[in-house]
């Protein structure tokens, strides 16, 4: 099994930006995590951060054919990207979303999430240990849909 790791902009700034919203570990330290999350279930982790749009939507079109699911970080991107949403759903790969900060404890403009749309689930607010959710999440749902596939 193999996931794509996209994140959008600013997420490489982790520790310097806002450590009161974001933490103060560093993004390295954030791969480092996903990597370890992944190994253990087995699962090839590609990593991608970008604080370009277009950057964005190219790797998830990437994607397709290469990959069995995607965890996305929009980022900013996550509330005014349709280009991101209509990548995600092009490419048709299951996908989840993550945000390190509770975006629902924010800002309103925050509250409305773009990539979300096309996202089988989303978790908020919980720090690195989201990122751990959503590989649990993704990989169990992609062995279900396998499943279910070979059933038929």
């Amino acid at each position: 099994m193999k996931f794509y790791i996209i994140h959008g902009p600013n997420i490489n700034l982790l520790g310097l930006r806002e450590p009161t919203i974001y933490g103060k570990e560093n993004y390295e330290a954030l791969v480092q995590f996903i990597k370890n999350q992944c190994d253990a279930k087995q699962i090839e982790s590609v990593f991608f951060q970008s604080n370009h749009e277009g950057d964005l939507v190219d790797y998830i079109q990437a994607a397709y054919g290469d990959a069995d699911g995607i965890i996305i970080n929009p980022a900013a991107y996550t509330h005014t990207s349709v280009a991101i949403l209509d990548a995600l759903k092009a490419v048709g790969l299951p996908a989840v979303e993550v945000h390190l900060s509770n975006i629902y404890e924010r800002e309103s403009f925050r509250h409305h999430s773009y990539a979300g749309m096309a996202c089988i689930k989303t978790y908020y607010g919980m720090g690195f240990d989201g990122y751990k959710e959503a590989i649990a999440y993704l990989n169990d749902y992609i062995k279900g849909q396998n499943t279910k596939k070979s059933e038929t």
